[in-house]
């Protein structure tokens, strides 16, 4: 499965964003899915997951409560909807098939998309 990321951009603190993710090739409804994020230097971080039917999520603490992940299989695409955007929350972030449940092995990486928060 080939993904596309987008909808990155500048926004001001306690702004929101939706991010994309665009799947191409066959089956994007048997793959669990998930964002990362990665600022220059450091180690990509988990954001959040998605199981492949889209009945279950997963967050990490720092987002809890202002992001929420979804999808539409029938549209190929998953989404990030982040709210009460923080300054800490500018990275890159990066959509992810995984091999099976989410936080597995990922066998797909999207391009990343740049979301910058100015305080």
């Amino acid at each position: 499965v080939q993904l596309q990321a987008s909808g990155g951009g500048l926004v001001q603190a306690g702004g929101s964003l939706r991010l994309s993710c665009a799947a191409s090739g066959r089956a994007f409804g048997r793959y669990a899915m998930g964002w990362s994020r990665q600022a220059p230097g450091e180690d990509r971080e988990f954001v959040a997951g998605i199981t492949s039917n889209g009945e279950g999520t997963l967050y990490a603490d720092s987002v809890k409560g202002r992001f929420t992940i979804y999808r539409d299989n029938a549209k190929n695409t998953m989404y990030l909807s982040m709210d009460s955007l923080e300054p800490e929350d500018t990275d890159v972030y990066y959509c992810a098939a995984y091999r099976s449940v989410v936080g597995s092995t990922v066998v797909s990486w999207g391009q990343g998309t740049l979301v910058t928060v100015s305080s």
